[in-house]
């Protein structure tokens, strides 16, 4: 098979001492969405998301809820005429940290008891994360929640929602949170290309609620996963150091075979697309058992092997593979080796599908096109998060290159209301070839824009500029259009533009300005 020519990263990690000193607790930014006020919900603080976004509407769901904080989400309108449009939380962050990011949606007949749940997109600064189907859960009553790990790049990190062609009604969010992991935490990825998805994550053995906070210190949700073969031990084991983190709780129970033979079970327990998947399983093996025997076994996931003989002790260890094809049902198989004296097992489970990060627009570029955001008053209401990615969820107006190195080459504002000035920032947008931004309100002088050496087009008509007439454009070599008519600009036009061939020149309704001769 082509899939045992790929190099599979595997190991073990045994214990740490208990001696080690532990990390300070990770911050955590807990946003109750559509909520007007700040609450303590089961001993944690979630903070309303008033002063962290300015578009959506607030919406209370009407009936009963499982959790205070599905009782309020954010809408955000569907623009038929802008079918792929985003609207992004922006979460101050610290930079070279891995975050958990859980996005939390419960429907409750907001856009109409008789219109289905919306299909959307959610993104994570410019990486298409997934679709958010909410259908299935909410014909049960039920929340949907997504959770996945990415990397703060920058000092902060945009969660998006984001309305695509296969949606019919407002898309929305009910809650989101922003966990900043322990440095240990999935190190086996490389997070400066990819971003983990979550599939699966399971206490074996177990049938109650789901584990979480307190019992995970970054409250990741551990969903019961029972058998009908089931032999939980239901011993408390002390076990911690795991770089991964897990909960203590989990090694209570476990899945076993009941006698010293193969384990087989289907995990997790629906298919899955074909795609790479980091993979780690959890093992420890019950200290009353000590003097019974050993318990070594192979394990094999869809008849591969992934690790051989494994022997589980009292400490706990975890084997993991940060890379791992699969498609379909998956077949987990523990095969206890031929000196093993006791039944294999397993305690718990988790798997997330490895995406490729998306691209992230030029820091320069955006950082400037940011600074151009503030100038500016009633900017389009998705101007936020990455202004390119990811591709086909650029900011309206926006136009950005393709390749590795993504420049904002062009901003096409015409008509939109827009009020305020041009931020001088403009200049570091060294790409451009071409700013229209006619037939706004705009105010203020025309900011130097002689550094945009790729410059061909300048649409500034129908404003308030005022000013003297800038004379940097008889520099731009490129230029071939420059419509500067009604504004309020003063002084006489250069000859070096007025010389310039091959322009097109418009300035008339300037009632300060010297007019070119005729």
């Amino acid at each position: 098979m082509p899939y045992l020519r790929l190099i599979l990263l595997l190991a073990v990690l045994s214990l740490v001492s208990s001696s080690l000193s532990q990390p300070s607790p990770p911050s955590a930014i807990l946003i109750d969405c559509g909520a007007s006020a700040s609450s303590v919900i089961n001993g944690r603080k979630w903070q309303s998301d008033t002063d962290l976004i300015s578009t959506g509407t607030s919406k209370n769901v009407s009936g009963q809820v499982l959790d205070q904080i599905l009782s309020t989400l954010r809408s955000f309108p569907l623009n038929p005429s802008a079918t792929r449009r985003k609207f992004c939380y922006v979460i101050s962050v610290s930079r070279g940290w891995k975050y958990m990011i859980r996005t939390t949606y419960f429907y409750g007949g907001v856009n109409g008891k008789d219109t289905p749940p919306p299909v959307f997109d959610q993104i994570v600064d410019g990486t298409l994360w997934g679709v958010v189907n909410t259908t299935a859960d909410y014909a049960d009553g039920l929340a949907s929640y997504y959770e996945g790990v990415f990397l703060a790049q920058g000092k902060s990190i945009s969660v998006c929602i984001a309305s695509n062609t296969y949606t019919s009604s407002d898309p929305f969010i009910s809650a989101l949170e922003v966990v900043r992991l322990d440095g240990t935490v999935y190190n086996s990825t490389k997070f400066k290309e990819f971003g983990m998805s979550l599939v699966a994550r399971h206490a074996f053995g177990y049938s109650g609620p789901i584990i979480r906070f307190p019992d995970d210190e970054f409250d990741r949700f551990w969903e019961p996963y029972s058998l009908n073969s089931t032999v939980p031990n239901n011993r408390k084991l002390e076990v911690s150091g795991f770089w991964n983190l897990p909960p203590s709780r989990i090694f209570n129970t476990d899945l076993r075979a009941n006698q010293v033979q193969p384990l087989e079970f289907t995990w997790p327990p629906m298919p899955l697309k074909n795609s790479f998947y980091y993979i780690a399983l959890y093992f420890a093996h019950d200290s009353d058992s000590l003097g019974d025997g050993t318990r070594v076994f192979d394990v094999s996931v869809n008849g591969i092997a992934y690790y051989k003989d494994l022997s589980v002790s009292p400490a706990g260890l975890v084997i993991f593979a940060s890379r791992w094809p699969l498609e379909g049902l998956t077949t987990l198989t523990l095969t206890p080796t031929s000196d093993s004296t006791l039944a294999p097992l397993v305690n718990g489970g988790e798997m997330f599908e490895l995406i490729s990060l998306g691209g992230r627009t030029l820091v320069r570029d955006a950082t400037a096109l940011n600074a151009i955001k503030r100038s500016f008053k009633n900017v389009p209401v998705d101007w936020n998060g990455d202004p390119c990615m990811p591709k086909n969820y650029s900011w309206t107006g926006v136009t950005c290159s393709d390749g590795p190195r993504i420049r904002i080459v062009a901003l096409n504002l015409t008509s939109m209301g827009l009020s305020g000035s041009l931020a001088p920032q403009v200049s570091k947008l060294t790409a451009l070839s071409s700013i229209w931004l006619g037939n706004n309100s705009l105010t203020g002088s025309i900011p130097d824009l002689g550094s945009l050496k790729f410059l061909e087009s300048v649409h500034l008509e129908n404003n308030r500029f005022n000013g003297a007439f800038p004379s940097f454009f008889g520099g731009v070599p490129r230029l071939r259009e420059l419509f500067l008519q009604n504004n309020n600009l003063t002084g006489k036009i250069p000859s070096n533009l007025l010389q310039k061939p091959g322009l097109e020149l418009r300035v008339s309704g300037n009632p300060f300005l010297t007019q070119p001769p005729r």
